[in-house]
């Protein structure tokens, strides 16, 4: 066999750049991930897509079945497109990551693996599922005169890696809490549930009287899908966002959610 088709060494593979390593342990732990959870269910990997895509769906026909009662000239297609799948995306990721550490356990023991890595393979999987989820339903709206395009695509997509990264944030955070106390892990469901009223995706900003706007306006989430429904509807609405705090929130976020994880990496290197 010539010299050049021989397989790495173990040598060679620890050589490699430790973000070489990264990125293919968590490519590896993202098709194991997709797998586990779509593998053998029923339609498999398209149920990645469908679930969300299903909900979005439900939303938007009972929003336009009620179209006559909340009276708003907001195109509702658009709105419970924008809205639900924003949540759908800012919830599931903690939800994948609580228990993560645990139910990957064995992996962890291997050198390369890292909780982090675990963590990064399920905010990811969550992150495409529900962007694959907007773009194939906005995609399918628009054929059948449904949907709009947006005005600004650009200003969409901002607001869109905005609600992503605070989801990532969330998700690192809660996921290494839930490993320091068990509790966290039965709090979240409940707790996103009542978050979910105050997110954004069933209201607009500017429909509430103004001292609720100022109260709700702390919520990152809700800034982010202000600013990308301003992007989608334009002068349509009269959007609510204050961006620069949506960012220095998410910086203070992620170096809090990210301290959290080495901490129990250390506990893990421990054990």
């Amino acid at each position: 066999m010539p010299n050049n088709e021989l397989p790495k060494s173990p040598r060679r593979l620890l050589d490699e750049p430790a973000w070489q390593i990264n990125i293919r342990v968590v490519s590896a732990l993202f098709l194991r991930e997709m797998l586990t959870r779509y593998g053998r269910n029923n339609i498999g990997f398209l149920w990645l897509f469908a679930e969300p895509m299903l909900f979005t769906l439900a939303i938007t026909a009972f929003w336009s079945a009620t179209r006559n009662i909340h009276g708003s000239s907001i195109p509702i297609v658009e709105f419970a497109l924008t809205g639900y799948s924003s949540m759908l995306m800012w919830r599931n990721m903690p939800s994948r990551c609580i228990g993560a550490r645990k139910s990957n356990m064995p992996l962890l023991y291997h050198r390369q693996v890292t909780v982090f890595d675990v963590y990064t393979a399920r905010i990811l999987l969550e992150f495409m599922a529900a962007s694959t989820s907007l773009i194939v339903l906005a995609i399918a709206f628009w054929t059948m005169d449904w949907l709009v395009v947006p005005e600004d695509v650009l200003k969409v997509l901002g607001g869109w890696v905005l609600l992503g990264w605070f989801g990532t944030c969330l998700g690192l955070f809660m996921g290494a809490l839930s490993e320091k106390s068990d509790i966290v892990g039965k709090l979240w469901p409940p707790l996103s549930y009542l978050i979910f009223p105050l997110s954004g995706a069933a209201f607009l900003v500017d429909s509430l009287p103004t001292a609720m706007q100022r109260i709700v306006l702390w919520l990152p989430m809700l800034n982010a899908l202000e600013f990308l429904r301003e992007g989608w509807f334009g002068s349509a609405m009269h959007a609510h966002y204050d961006i620069a705090y949506v960012i220095v929130f998410n910086i203070i976020f992620s170096f809090l959610g990210l301290n959290l994880v080495r901490q129990i990496g250390h506990d893990m290197s421990d054990v």
